[in-house]
């Protein structure tokens, strides 16, 4: 059997916060890129992706720049 997803409402500009609140300043048969959903409490601002650290893998760096004897050793007359 095959899963359906939750239908969500289709996005509508009168549905759209700056439609209701008289601040779209486009004449557009369909919703924009700026559509964000009135709600009671007012804009809020779009869901933000979250940030996972990531395991280090590399105990020591595999590369370093030369510590300051190994340069001095390296440009010796």
């Amino acid at each position: 059997m095959g899963r359906t997803r939750a239908t969500t409402a289709k996005a509508s500009c009168d549905a759209c916060f700056f439609q209701r609140n008289m601040l779209c300043a486009l004449d557009l048969a369909a919703p924009c890129v700026t559509f964000r959903p009135d709600h009671p409490e007012g804009l809020r601002p779009p869901r933000q992706m979250r940030f996972v650290f990531r395991q280090e893998r590399q105990v020591r760096a595999s590369w370093a720049f030369p510590t300051a004897d190994e340069q001095a050793a390296l440009h010796a007359v």
